[in-house]
Parts: C-alpha cells; sequence; structure tokens
C-alpha cells in the first residue's frame, strides 16, 4: 500500500489568519488587582507594596488614588493591635512601615488621624523600653534574653546603632560564657 499523499491546499486559498490575541491587562491594574487581593487577606504591608508598584508603572492610577489610605490606615491600626498583645516585633514592624508608606505621593496624609511625628514616638518609646529592658536583663546575667530583646528591635530598625552594638557585645560574651568550663 503506497503512503497517503500529503495534504495540498486548493489553489487561491489565503493562509489561515493569526490566532488573535486579546488585549492585556495593563501591567498597573494587574498589580493593583493583586494589591486588592492582599489587602482582602489582611496583608496590608504587601497590598501597600503592590499600589506602590502600580502607581509606579501608571501614576495617578484611580483604583490606587481610592484604596491607598485604606490600607495605611489598615497597616497602622495592626501595629496599635499588635503591641496590645505585646507582639513588639510585630508593631514596630507595622509601624516602620506606616512611617515607610506615609510620604508616598498616593497618600493622603493629611486626612490621617494620626501624624508622622506620633507613628515615629510609637516606634521611639517602644524602642526605649526594649532597651531598657535588655539592658536591666544584661546586668542581670541574662544575657540570651537581653539579646533576644536587641534583635527584636533590629527586626524593625536594622538601623539602630546602639541595639547592634549591643548585641554584638552580648553576643561575645554569651560565645565566651559557654567557652569556659562549668563552676567557674
Amino acid at each position: 500500500m503506497p503512503p497517503p499523499a500529503p495534504a495540498v491546499k486548493p489553489p487561491g486559498m489565503p493562509p489561515p489568519a493569526p490566532a488573535v490575541k486579546p488585549p492585556g491587562i495593563p501591567v498597573a491594574d494587574k498589580l493593583f488587582a493583586e494589591g486588592m487581593a492582599a489587602f482582602k487577606e489582611g496583608r496590608f504591608e504587601r497590598a501597600l507594596e503592590l499600589y506602590s508598584g502600580a502607581w509606579k508603572e501608571q501614576p495617578g492610577h484611580a483604583g490606587v488614588a481610592r484604596e491607598f489610605d485604606n490600607a495605611v490606615l489598615a497597616l497602622k491600626k495592626s501595629g496599635d493591635a499588635a503591641y496590645a498583645q505585646r507582639k513588639w516585633e510585630d508593631a514596630g514592624k507595622r509601624w516602620m512601615e506606616t512611617l515607610r508608606y506615609i510620604t508616598h505621593p498616593a497618600a493622603n496624609w493629611r486626612d490621617y488621624p494620626f501624624t508622622q511625628s506620633e507613628i515615629r514616638a510609637k516606634v521611639d518609646t517602644l524602642t526605649a523600653a526594649l532597651t531598657q529592658k535588655a539592658l536591666t536583663e544584661y546586668r542581670r546575667g541574662e544575657v540570651s534574653a537581653a539579646i533576644v530583646d536587641w534583635k527584636t528591635i533590629l527586626a524593625y530598625d536594622p538601623g539602630n546603632e546602639e541595639a547592634a552594638r549591643s548585641l554584638q557585645t552580648a553576643t561575645k560574651q554569651l560565645e565566651t560564657l559557654k567557652k569556659m568550663p562549668p563552676g567557674k
């Protein structure tokens, strides 16, 4: 049996038209939609990050302009809630992020029920309290506990030089203590 003949196009038939792709969704709109989803999940920092990306792609994005402030307010409120629950690191991180986003071009900070100075004061008060706690623990010989507190400060304020120096000193001391024979 001979092999089948190859398919031949009838003469005069135009080639098939390429598949039509629907217009793509703009990047800014995708970022905004992802930000809305993050907001609904309670991930306010992520929502603000995505909203900022959308704003960068399309300055003045209507959705971002409408929703940005809600996310900043929710982030600050979640920082307050973390503080009330004694979750110091979470409170510090959320307040620091609030400070970061309060000055974003999409933020209408003049309408906020708090000021940048008030948030900074919350961070400073938290840092002072944790520093005092760490120093007290350190003086009592509770070096490991002090290290935890200094690491907490650095988790939300990595540029805090006092906490970094204190952590370095305490870590060296703890290593030295661990090398000492028992009973010394």
